[in-house]
This record gives structure tokens, sequence and C-alpha cells, in this order.
């Protein structure tokens, strides 16, 4: 599995020194996106749910009149779903998906900033120790003393089971 984490890392990077991102948080941890795949951020939109979807992604919300995936991927990592702030948004972005482009949302509790990371500072997540699946997780990157996650949108939209919520978070 290490060769698999490692092969994405380099996918990601492909060769560059740095990556400009925008980077959010979900429940306390900090996480970045490519910023080129970002479309718009967005405050909440009236959402509405979709029977027998996959958990993290329930929902769809109106976006320029066309009708787009809403994902939290808190539920994913099998993280708790939690409620809304004033300071939660909806990352609007464009990922490949079975080689063609989708639309999706991401909601954040709090979106801060477009920055460059470093590929000096990438490292794969650890083999031991991890709460989440490490195939969901291109990257590490540190800056200063915290490290930011680089999420597999890919994997992570893909994936045709689910992780389970309660395996990790109530263990």
């Amino acid at each position: 599995m290490n060769q698999v984490v490692r092969k994405l890392s380099e996918d990601l990077w492909q060769g560059r020194d740095e990556l400009e991102v925008l980077t959010f948080e979900i429940a306390g941890e900090t996480f970045a996106l490519e910023a080129f795949i970002v479309q718009e951020i967005l405050d909440l939109l009236p959402e509405t749910s979709v029977p027998g979807a996959k958990a993290f992604v329930g929902s769809v919300i109106n976006f320029r009149g066309k009708v787009i995936p809403l994902a939290d991927i808190r539920l994913a990592f099998g993280m708790e779903a939690t409620k809304p702030t004033i300071d939660s948004r909806i990352i609007v972005i464009v990922i490949e998906i079975d080689g063609e482009p989708v639309l999706a949302g991401i909601r954040t509790d709090k979106v801060n900033e477009v920055t460059t990371l470093l590929q000096s500072a990438n490292e794969p997540p650890p083999s031991v120790g991890m709460r989440w699946r490490p195939d969901f997780i291109n990257c590490l990157v540190k800056r200063g003393s915290e490290f930011i996650i680089l999420p597999n949108l890919q994997v992570i939209f893909s994936a045709r089971h689910e992780h389970s919520a309660t395996a990790s978070t109530h263990g």
C-alpha cells in the first residue's frame, strides 16, 4: 500500500516544486485542494437530499442552474457529521471521474486562504496509526508546526464501498 500512496503523491506533484492550493478546515484538520480545480466558494445553499445516495454525497445543490452533488468528505473520512456554522462554506470544484469532468461541491467548516505548498515539505501519510484510509490521502505537507492534508478526491468520489463512520470514531 505504501508504494500506491507514494505513487499518488508523485502524480499530484508531477515534477513541480510548488503547488498553489486553497486551504480549508474540516473537524479541526487543515485540508488543501489544488487551486486550479476550484471554481467558486459559496455561502451555504439550500440542499436537496438524495435517497439511496452514499452518505458523504447525500444531497445536491443548485449551482448556476445546474444540479451538482454536495459532498461532506468528513463522512468519507469517518468523522462525525456536524451542524453548519457562520464560517461554513461550499467549495465548488471540477474533478475528473471516469474520464469526464464533473462539478461537485464540498462542504467545509471554514475556508482559509490560497497559498503555495512546497514539494520539499511533502510526506506520505504514515502507514501505521492513521485513522483514515491511506488511499484517500495524496500526501501530507508540513507547514510550520502543522500538517496540511491533500485528499485524493478521485479515489474518494469513485470509491465503490463506503467507509464506516462508526468504525474509526467510536473506537
